[in-house]
């Protein structure tokens, strides 16, 4: 069960500021999220469902091999960018 304190230190975390009415649809939404999932937990043999690759049951997917490949060497990539310092690419400070 979420409250309104609980939503209020979320966004405060994210930095992101809610109005009292923002707060209350966050929590209406939660409130949808907490039923929904209470209805799924109580299935009977939910867990003996076995898990899908795909949410249509007719259409045939071939799953590729997973293959090593070599990655592009790291000095092509900072060929591409302003600003590196040793490994790293060096941005603008954006946050406090």
């Amino acid at each position: 069960m979420f409250t309104k304190e609980m939503v209020d230190d979320y966004a405060e975390k994210l930095l992101i500021g809610l109005s009292d009415a923002e707060n209350a649809l966050v929590l209406k939404e939660f409130d949808v999220i907490d039923k929904s999932m209470a209805i799924l937990a109580n299935i009977k043999n939910i867990s003996n469902v076995e898990p899908m690759t795909h949410a249509l049951d007719d259409l045939e997917i071939e799953l590729r091999e997973d293959t090593e490949e070599d990655s592009v060497p790291i000095e092509d990539l900072f060929r591409n960018c302003d600003n590196y310092e040793d490994r790293e690419i060096v941005v603008p400070k954006v946050v406090g």
